[in-house]
C-alpha cells in the first residue's frame, strides 16, 4: 500500500515538471498583485503599455554628456579667470613696488615710470559674467525642453524612467546655484578690482607728481609760495584740496588768477557736495561773463581777467538775502542780492581746482577746464572788509584763509603736465608792472 502511493506521488511530480518545461514563450510579461477573499476570484489582469523609450533614453544620455562638457569647460574658464585675477594682483603689487623703487632716480625716467604703471590695470570680467549667463541660459531652456518632452510622454502614454529624470533635474538645480554663487563672486571681485584700480591709479599720479616736484628741485621759500600750472585744456590736469568746507552762512573767496585761454578761461574753482555738484562754483565758458554759482543759482559777475596778466579777485556772499560782491584787484567791481538766499553752504564737499564737477569729484568736461595758473586760493567763513581785500591785492599783506588756507601741503596735483611751481614775488604779479 505504501509502495502504490509513493508511485502515485512520483507520477505527479514528474507531469508537473514536463508541463512547466513544455510551456511556449509566448513573449509576455505578468504582474501578480494580491487579491483579498472577498473579491473577483476572477481575477482581471490589466496589461501595460509597452514602452519604447530607446530613442528618448538615448536623448536623455546625450544630454547628460553635454551637460558634463559644459560643466568641464566652466571649470576651464573659471580656472582661467582665477589665474588672471591672480596676475593681475601680481601687475598690481609690482606697480606699486615700482613706484617705491623710482623715488630717487633721475627726472629723465618719471615719464616711463608712469606710462608703464598707468597702462597695467585690470581688465572688466564682463565677458566671463556674459558667458555663464548664457550658459545658464541654456541649460535652463534644456530644462524646458526636458519638461515638455515629459508632458508629450505622458500624454501619449510613455514615460521617461522617474530615477533618471529626478537626478538630471536635481543636477541641473544644483549646476544654476553653482553658476548663480560663481556669478556672484565674480561681480564682488570686479568691483574690488575696479576700487583697487582707481586707488593706484591716485596714489601713483600723487606720488609720480611728488617725484617730479622733488627732482626739479622746487622748494618753496614759503608753504604759501607757489602757483598751480594747468597749461592744457583737458579733463585729466586738475588740482584738488584735501580739506573740505563746514557748513558755511557767509563765505569770501580770492585768489590769484592768471590765463589768456579763448573762449573763455574755463572752471577754475568748484565745490560739489553729495546731491548739488555745483554747491559753490566759479566759471567762464563761451563768450559769457565770469559767473558765480552758488546752489546751482547764477549770477553773472564784472571781472575781466583774460589778457595773460596775474588779477587778484575776491568773491563775497552771504545767505541773508542772498547778498554778493565781487572785487578784482583790489576794487569793488559789482555787487548783487537773490543769489541762493538763505541756504546754507553744505559741509564735506570736495574742493577742485581746474575742473567743473558733474558728480561730485569727477567726471569732468575737457570744454570747461581752466587753462592759466591760479595761486592763494583763500577761503574764510565771513565776509571780508574791502580794506582787509585792498591790503592783499597791492601786497601790503598776505592773510591767509581760515576755513581753507593756500599751503602745498594741502594741494594734491593730478594729470602729466600739472605742475605746482614756485610763484613770482607779489610786487611782480601787479597788474601795473
Amino acid at each position: 500500500m505504501f509502495s502504490l502511493f509513493y508511485g502515485f506521488v512520483m507520477f505527479c511530480v514528474l507531469g508537473y515538471r514536463q508541463l512547466a518545461g513544455g510551456q511556449p514563450d509566448d513573449g509576455k510579461r505578468y504582474i501578480c498583485r494580491a487579491v483579498p477573499l472577498v473579491g473577483d476570484t476572477s481575477c482581471p489582469v490589466t496589461l501595460l503599455p509597452e514602452i519604447n523609450a530607446g530613442g528618448q533614453e538615448e536623448e536623455l544620455r546625450n544630454t547628460v554628456m553635454q551637460l558634463r562638457e559644459t560643466i568641464l569647460q566652466q571649470k576651464e574658464t573659471l580656472s582661467k579667470q582665477i589665474g588672471t585675477i591672480n596676475e593681475l594682483t601680481t601687475k598690481l603689487s609690482l606697480c606699486a613696488s615700482t613706484t617705491d623703487d623710482r623715488k630717487y632716480e633721475k627726472g629723465a625716467q618719471w615719464g616711463k615710470v608712469k606710462q608703464n604703471t598707468m597702462g597695467d590695470v585690470p581688465r572688466d570680467p564682463n565677458d566671463t559674467v556674459e558667458n555663464l549667463g548664457r550658459t545658464m541660459q541654456g541649460l535652463k531652456d534644456r530644462l524646458e525642453n526636458l519638461e515638455q518632452q515629459q508632458m508629450r510622454a505622458n500624454i501619449s502614454g510613455a514615460s521617461f524612467p522617474s530615477e533618471l529624470r529626478d537626478l538630471l533635474q536635481r543636477r541641473l538645480i544644483e549646476l544654476e546655484k553653482q553658476l548663480l554663487r560663481k556669478v556672484s563672486n565674480l561681480e564682488e571681485e570686479k568691483s574690488m578690482l575696479s576700487n583697487a584700480t582707481a586707488a593706484y591709479r591716485l596714489k601713483t599720479e600723487s606720488t609720480l607728481n611728488a617725484l617730479v616736484e622733488r627732482i626739479r628741485g622746487e622748494d618753496f621759500k614759503t608753504p604759501e609760495q607757489f602757483k598751480l600750472s594747468l597749461p592744457q585744456r583737458t579733463n585729466y590736469l586738475y588740482g584738488r584740496i584735501i580739506k573740505s568746507l563746514p557748513e558755511m552762512y557767509a563765505f569770501t573767496l580770492c585768489m590769484w588768477i592768471k590765463s589768456s585761454a579763448t573762449p573763455g578761461i574755463g572752471t577754475p574753482f568748484s565745490y560739489g557736495v553729495p546731491g548739488q555738484a555745483n554747491e559753490i562754483v566759479l566759471i567762464e565758458w563761451g563768450n559769457n561773463p565770469i559767473e558765480l554759482l552758488i546752489n546751482d543759482k547764477v549770477a553773472q559777475l564784472p571781472l575781466e581777467v583774460r589778457d595773460g596778466r596775474w588779477h587778484h579777485i575776491c568773491i563775497s556772499w552771504t545767505t541773508r538775502d542772498g547778498q554778493w560782491e565781487a572785487y578784482q584787484d583790489g576794487e569793488k567791481q559789482g555787487a548783487g542780492d537773490n543769489l541762493a538766499a538763505w541756504h546754507p553752504i553744505k559741509p564735506g564737499g570736495v574742493i577742485i581746482l581746474g575742473q567743473e564737477q558733474d558728480v561730485v569729484g569727477g567726471r569732468f568736461d575737457a570744454g570747461q577746464a581752466f587753462v592759466g595758473e591760479l595761486s592763494q586760493v583763500n577761503i574764510w567763513d565771513r565776509v571780508l572788509k574791502p580794506a582787509e581785500i585792498q591790503s592783499m591785492a597791492n601786497c601790503t599783506s598776505y592773510l591767509p584763509g581760515n576755513v581753507i588756507s593756500w599751503l602745498a601741503s594741502n594741494v594734491e596735483v593730478f594729470g602729466r603736465g600739472a605742475f605746482k611751481r614756485p610763484l613770482e614775488m607779489c610786487l611782480e604779479r601787479l597788474p601795473n608792472t
